[in-house]
């Protein structure tokens, strides 16, 4: 049975670094991805990287729709942006590790990210609108950048206030 854990805020190190790739395909990797949905889904979220629960590797799990409104729900495993659309999507975005304020982030209409499903099989995912916005924000995620990190030094000191977080000195 899948178990939700915490989620690890803006200042946790494991945040703000690479995350280390996935080399073991086991049913050690399949619980994992279990309990990242469960985790999601009692935080209310539509996408969540494994660094968001305290977890150093890279795989990300998302519950999100696209630009027609389809669910689109899976994971990825070592994801890498491989496409991004010249058009960009000035769009809101907010973050779990980051609880509350959400901000304007200009993200690709379009990303296509590759990377591989729980068994070590090769997957390529194309998200549209909101869902490419996901796809974007969980490859960052695992990378190290969270979106306020995208923004103005200013307004990220704002929305981690706002969040009742700390920005960094």
């Amino acid at each position: 049975m899948a178990d939700a854990r915490p989620i690890t805020y803006y200042g946790t190190p494991v945040l703000h670094r690479r995350c280390a790739d996935v080399t073991v395909f086991d049913q050690g990797l399949a619980d994992l991805i279990e309990d990242m949905f469960a985790s999601m889904y009692a935080a209310n979220g539509v996408g969540l990287a494994a660094n968001q629960i305290g977890v150093d590797a890279q795989i990300f799990v998302y519950d999100c729709p696209d630009a027609d409104d389809v669910r689109r729900t899976g994971h990825i495993v070592n994801p890498v942006i491989t496409a991004l659309s010249d058009e960009l999507d000035g769009g809101t975005e907010g973050c779990l590790s980051v609880p509350g304020p959400r901000a304007e982030v200009p993200r690709a209409s379009v990303a296509t990210v590759t990377g591989a499903d729980r068994d070590g099989h090769p997957v390529t995912v194309t998200g549209t609108g909101y869902f490419a916005r996901c796809l974007q924000h969980e490859t960052d995620h695992l990378n190290g950048t969270l979106y306020v990190d995208l923004l103005p030094v200013t307004r990220r000191d704002d929305l981690l206030r706002e969040a009742g977080l700390t920005p960094p000195s």
